[in-house]
């Protein structure tokens, strides 16, 4: 399944939140006890939801005036889920709390937004492309052990180094599940749903060369490619350039670069609220001097 970058969740309840208007004593429901008006549920989700769903409205308001997202892209990311789904999509959609496969479009309208505004100014040369192009028509296999300490990782690239055996050592001391199989992770692409600073090492390795320590957000990785092999029927650079471009901005994305690049658009919108209690949801906390 397609990656999202800046993933948000919009659930049923937000979107009703968002058509209801406070001012309106519509009855929504009736009981025998007595009737629920639109201006009382309005309130609920208001103080149970309202923050959430009120930043994303605006958030989605501000980037669409700042960037766009083409139609044909959110089809073909639901086209995505419907393929891997199949049967079970709607069963998904529920599982995660959309009434309906427009409230889906919505969060992926947002989400792409997001990522846009986060990677334009990113630039991937064509070199590039072609060097990831040429990794995903290979599949790896590969094992590793994960420490959270670099000074251990250093230690276990030494033992490896003067003979040790790399599944005893990622027995006794990596901190994932793929420890009680020696390491083992299996086969993967170059696409795998896996840190980039593991991937891109991974694909720099011959079969049977050992890594040395790399860092990513889980900790000090130290990897053993075991065996390479080709994919069979590829699709053609043309046909997936857009895609790998995609992917490999989204892999250069600074989180902090991110937070601030929208920060400043939300800077630049003039965001006036006028529901009382939501009218500091924009402001950032001063810095501690």
């Amino acid at each position: 399944m397609k990656k999202v970058a800046m993933a948000c969740a919009i659930s049923a309840s937000f979107l009703l939140l968002a058509a209801c208007n406070s001012g309106d004593n519509e009855t929504v429901a009736k009981t025998s006890s007595g009737d629920i008006k639109k201006e009382e549920f309005y309130e609920a989700l208001k103080d149970q939801h309202g923050e959430e769903v009120l930043y994303n409205l605006i958030i989605t308001e501000v980037l669409s005036s700042n960037f766009e997202v083409d139609e044909d892209e959110i089809d073909e990311e639901v086209d995505s889920f419907k393929d891997q789904l199949g049967e079970q999509f709607d069963m998904w959609l529920m599982q995660e709390g959309f009434a309906d496969e427009d409230e889906l479009r919505e969060v992926l309208k947002l989400s792409m937004l997001q990522e846009e505004a986060v990677t334009s100014d990113i630039e991937v040369s064509d070199e590039e492309i072609e060097e990831y192009y040429n990794d995903m028509k290979i599949e790896k296999e590969a094992r590793h052990i994960l420490v959270e300490d670099e000074e251990l990782a250093d230690d276990l690239k030494k033992q490896l180094d003067d003979g040790a055996d790399f599944a005893e050592l990622a027995k006794e001391h990596s901190t994932d599940s793929s420890a009680e199989e020696g390491g083992d992770i299996g086969y993967f692409s170059r696409d795998a749903e896996l840190v980039p600073e593991f991937l891109d090492t991974a694909y720099e390795l011959d079969v049977d060369e050992i890594s040395e320590p790399v860092q990513s957000q889980f900790g000090f990785h130290i990897i053993q490619v075991t065996d390479s092999k080709d994919k069979e029927d590829f699709g053609s650079l043309d046909d997936m350039k857009k895609e790998i471009t995609r992917t490999i901005k989204n892999d250069k994305v600074d989180q902090a670069d991110a937070q601030e690049k929208i920060q400043s658009i939300i800077d630049d919108a003039d965001i006036d609220i006028k529901i009382e209690e939501f009218e500091d949801l924009f402001e950032q906390p001063e810095a501690l001097g």
